[in-house]
């Protein structure tokens, strides 16, 4: 071998032999630096990969770490991709270290739980409005991740009540923490509570914004015993069941239903107590204004008996328009009372006497529209002879018998006397 190539040689060891000095040298220092893990270590990463019940994740140690499912978050996942996603910075706890095994158990869950309870403790001083999605919907309510786990009761989701909520998985809710129990792990958030402030500081405004007299259109939320409630905007008003239609309503159902849409007329407003009056009839047309084009005076037309009076009885001619048929134009006979021939409820021929729309006074006959019956045949008088006188000694015995009696005052002047006269007569004999 000649001594160029036996150069060459050396050369070569001597190169190899120092990159590996320097690759060992670097390896040294690189573990050196690798930090000393321990159960409780707080430690940050980067998420690496996700799995359905696992997540990776570089913490810059020797090798990987793993964020089982269970400690990702607070609430029952379904998947580890529900709390985390690839590239995400995290904060951890070591649960479980094993370098011979080379396994890393971390829990996102611990670190985020720690910071939670201090944080919810501040919300719930501020009374803040937070944000959380719905995780899970159990019995009973719906449980929201703060970094500890939080409960909603089924009364304090919203201002009504909810029969089903099991489409509100996945919703955002925004809450006000209510009550916080660090040793039993318990957490009350209300979103009614957020609800109705807003409810009340909207309805403070709409009813400073109303006018009595202005025409809205309104939603009937709701039907009671003594009308329906009317939500005009965010804020509900009663229509009494007097103001819901022109004629007599015995049931609100009668004219509307729940989710009808109906223009309503402010009556009244009472900011004190909350309260506003409302009136749909106030918007229709009223009966009184077409009795003139519908009727005339000698019109016979059929009607609703619907009050009964000593004097009379009350007839409904049209919605909303009553006339009065006086006791006398009831029937040809006489009567005593209305009862005797109508009842409540019963429908009449009537003929119209008198229309008044000024005063809403309409007069109604009855027996104007049935045939009078024939009068009975008066029997004949006997004629007396003329020359039979035997009437007038009648009479004239009949005058005696007056004039005769002291408790009867005649009307011809001649045979008057009155007790003056009398008396006074017999005070003079007594002087």
């Amino acid at each position: 071998m000649s001594e160029e190539v036996k150069v060459q040689d050396q050369a070569q060891e001597v190169q190899e032999t120092q990159e590996n000095a320097v690759s060992q040298a670097e390896a040294e220092q690189a573990m050196s630096n690798v930090a000393v893990l321990k159960k409780g270590d707080s430690v940050k990463g980067k998420i690496v990969k996700v799995d359905a019940d696992q997540a990776f994740v570089d913490i810059g140690y020797k090798y990987d770490g793993v964020i089982p499912v269970r400690e990702l978050s607070s609430v029952q996942l379904e998947n580890a991709g529900q709390a985390v996603e690839i590239g995400q910075e995290v904060e951890l706890r070591v649960v479980q270290i094993n370098d011979a095994k080379e396994t890393l158990v971390l829990s996102k869950r611990a670190v985020d739980s720690e910071k939670a309870w201090d944080t919810l403790q501040a919300q719930m001083d501020s009374k803040e409005v937070i944000e959380a999605t719905v995780a899970e919907v159990v019995k009973g309510g719906l449980v929201v991740d703060l970094g500890v786990r939080g409960f909603v009761p089924a009364s304090m989701v919203e201002r009504h009540f909810v029969e089903d909520f099991s489409d509100y998985k996945g919703r955002s809710l925004r809450l006000r923490v209510k009550e916080i129990d660090r040793e039993k792990n318990k957490v009350i958030l209300s979103q009614k509570d957020v609800l109705d402030e807003e409810h009340e500081a909207n309805k403070k405004q709409i009813m400073n914004d109303l006018k009595v007299g202005q025409v809205l259109d309104g939603t009937v939320q709701r039907l009671t015993q003594f009308g329906a409630f009317v939500d005009i905007g965010g804020i509900d008003g009663l229509v009494h069941i007097s103001e819901m239609a022109w004629h007599h309503v015995e049931k609100a159902s009668e004219v509307v239903k729940e989710g009808d849409q109906v223009k309503v007329q402010v009556l009244k407003l009472d900011p004190a107590n909350d309260k506003i009056s409302l009136s749909i009839k106030a918007t229709q047309e009223g009966p009184w204004s077409k009795v003139d084009r519908e009727f005339k005076a000698g019109d016979i037309t059929t009607g609703t008996v619907k009050r009964l009076a000593g004097f009379g009885a009350f007839v409904e001619i049209a919605p909303g328009v009553e006339g009065l048929v006086h006791i006398s134009q009831i029937a040809h006979r006489h009567i005593a009372t209305p009862h005797e021939v109508l009842k409540e409820g019963q429908e009449v021929q009537v003929k119209i006497l008198e229309i008044n729309t000024a005063e809403k006074r309409v007069s109604l006959s009855i027996k104007e529209t049935e045939e009078a019956p024939a009068a009975p045949a008066k029997p004949e008088k006997e004629r007396q002879p003329r020359g039979d006188r035997g009437d007038r000694g009648s009479s004239a015995n009949h005058q005696k018998e007056i004039a005769g009696n002291e408790n009867v005052s005649l009307s011809n002047q001649g045979m008057s006397m009155t007790l003056g006269e009398r008396f006074g007569d017999k005070l003079s004999k007594w002087k």
